[in-house]
């Protein structure tokens, strides 16, 4: 009999009972991550049959994503969290079991699901210090998991897999794909599927900042530096995204110069402040993203050969809204909520006409105009749902009056053309796995290849 088995069993009113008979379930495990011990109001929870015998199977059979082991392993506590347990969030605590040495010889969990709300003085004094934080420049948070990338369609559900497969390496990712696609969304979602998830999430958009205060703005800078410079100096964004994530949206926009410093902090982990002759230890996980062919730009000499393929460790492309278009149905009712939502507007529907018409079109901003066109239309609708002109069907044919069917088709040819040269040469010219990222049958890209002349 273990340790904590003699504990257990030391009375007939132990412990444990009375412990957890003050919540909603308890479970114990041992050193080894075993189940020692479950509260029948735990198992009833857990919907577990009442004869299931689950004393000795390792804790994470019945609890894929508990933390307990990291307890066990750590000795240090989780007072309070927050874990979907059958679809419920429930209030967390654990508690590692010590010796009187200190060594640790299990831990005991307890959830709280049914008075959440009494715990909302407390969410509410972490928000407003959370807020503080930010403010003050001292943390950056990421919002969105990647659940939030709404649809079904294969080529998703497959980014969706390889950005949660991806998340787990703490290595630089390469984001890919159109402008609008959801390129920082995936980002703050590889972030909070990661390690790093309590760190802090750090995103800047290389293109819209000032050729001259990039190197400030990224590596941060020593005091008097420039003229201008604060006289305590500044931290850049690396150094703000220390234990957590930074994400450079727009990358091949970045300068000869700054692409050299930038490969030296993914080489080395060293930063090097403006002004300063000191290297500085980081330790930051890098996400970019591109919505240019980084690739061609190399060949070109425009981009560092060498940075390119420090970044392209590990390539994400998210798809293009025409080649996922089955999920717009389901994208438009998260976006309409989430615009009733923060506007305040009454939420409406989509009709027939509006449906049809958001599948045919061919999307150039991809989810970005999506969101915008919805947004509009929540506005302009007169009656109780959205319908084509509500969405600006028409501003597309006034704003182009030459516009015939001919070339209109002609457009989404040669954007369907690009789309598919960019996912062949992703792909180094594999057909199956070209395929696979377009989300459609080897049969259906050798077609599109014929037609379009690939």
């Amino acid at each position: 009999m273990s340790q904590l088995e003699t504990l257990i069993n030391s009375s007939d009113e132990n412990l444990l009972t009375l412990l957890s008979s003050l919540c909603q379930g308890a479970i114990a495990i041992d050193q080894q991550c075993r189940v020692v011990w479950l509260s029948e109001q735990y198992r009833e929870f857990l919907n577990l049959p009442a004869d299931s015998v689950l004393t000795g199977h390792p804790v994470e059979e019945i609890l894929p994503t508990t933390q307990l082991p990291r307890v066990v392993k750590t000795g240090q506590p989780s007072f309070l969290d927050l874990m979907q347990i059958n679809n419920r969030w429930c209030a967390v605590t654990r508690l590692p079991l010590k010796n009187p040495d200190g060594s640790v010889f299990g831990a005991i969990g307890f959830i709280f699901y049914d008075n959440l709300n009494n715990l909302q003085p407390l969410f509410d004094k972490f928000a407003r210090l959370k807020k503080q934080l930010v403010s003050e420049n001292l943390l950056r948070t990421s919002k969105y998991e990647l659940n939030d990338l709404v649809g079904n369609s294969a080529a998703l559900l497959k980014v969706r897999r390889q950005a949660l497969r991806a998340a787990q390496l703490d290595t630089t990712i390469l984001l890919l794909g159109e402008t609008g696609t959801g390129k920082e969304l995936l980002a703050q979602g590889i972030h909070n599927a990661s390690p790093r998830r309590d760190g802090p999430f750090v995103g800047i958009n290389m293109a819209a900042l000032p050729e001259t205060l990039v190197e400030s703005e990224l590596f941060g800078a020593v005091a008097g530096a420039f003229t201008g410079a604060s006289k305590s100096g500044r931290q850049g964004k690396i150094q703000l995204a220390a234990g957590g994530t930074l994400f450079l949206d727009e990358i091949a926009d970045i300068s000869a110069a700054i692409q050299a410093k930038l490969l030296r902090v993914l080489q080395e982990r060293e930063v090097e402040a403006l002004g300063s002759n000191r290297l500085e230890k980081v330790d930051v996980r890098i996400v970019a993203a591109t919505s240019r062919n980084l690739k061609q730009l190399v060949d070109q000499g425009l981009f560092r050969e060498d940075l390119y393929y420090r970044l392209n460790v590990l390539p994400l492309r998210l798809p293009a809204l025409r080649d996922r278009k089955s999920d717009i149905p389901a994208l438009c009712s998260h976006l309409l909520q989430k615009i009733a939502q923060d506007s305040g507007l009454p939420a409406l529907e989509l009709s027939t006409e509006a449906i049809h018409w958001l599948q045919q079109y061919h999307w150039p901003g991809n989810v970005r105009e999506l969101h915008n066109r919805l947004e509009r239309a929540c506005v302009m609708a007169e009656l109780d749902a959205i319908y084509p002109d509500d969405l600006g069907a028409d501003d597309i044919i006034l704003a182009s009056p030459a516009l015939t069917s001919e070339s209109l088709s002609q457009i989404r040819s040669k954007a369907e053309a690009d789309s598919l040269q960019q996912a062949l040469e992703q792909c180094q010219h594999n057909k199956t796995r070209a395929a696979e990222l377009l989300g459609i049958s080897r049969a259906t890209l050798y077609n599109r290849i014929r037609r379009l002349n690939v």
